[in-house]
């Protein structure tokens, strides 16, 4: 079992890649290969997922929500859980976040996707997203 982020995912044409934690060449993702919603897999998302030797490389299969520390599915998995249960005409359930969780959060996700970014440029994005989500009533201080 390897452990990775996805690089990048094109859900039109339903494949990207992920860069194993272990390091090493990036490996193939194709959509018929996911465990987990499809909606769910972005750019930065940690998985798990079996290595598999491609016609063109190596490739992922099984691939499905990294765990945490304590082998628990990931907040993410949790989120998409919600995602599936609204589009099971279910009431979807919503985190309100403290204003310093999402923060924190919002910094993970920035350097995850965008690692050249400078600190003035995180923290001015940081804040902008910040006053968005209070507008929208995602997070409460």
């Amino acid at each position: 079992m390897a452990v990775g982020r996805v690089v990048r995912f094109d859900g039109m044409r339903g494949y990207g890649f992920i860069a194993p934690e272990q390091g090493g060449e990036d490996v193939f993702l194709h959509v018929n290969d996911l465990l987990i919603p499809e909606s769910s897999v972005r750019s930065g998302l940690a998985v798990e997922f079996e290595v598999e030797n491609g016609g063109r490389g190596l490739k992922a299969s099984s691939v499905r929500f990294a765990k945490d520390a304590e082998g628990a599915p990931s907040q993410t998995a949790e989120s998409a859980d919600r995602v599936a249960a609204a589009a099971d005409g279910q009431e979807p359930m919503c985190d309100v976040l403290g204003s310093a969780e999402y923060t924190r959060e919002v910094t993970e996700l920035l350097l995850a996707c965008v690692p050249d970014l400078t600190g003035q440029q995180i923290l001015a994005t940081r804040k902008q997203l910040v006053l968005f989500a209070k507008r929208h009533g995602w997070i409460e201080d």
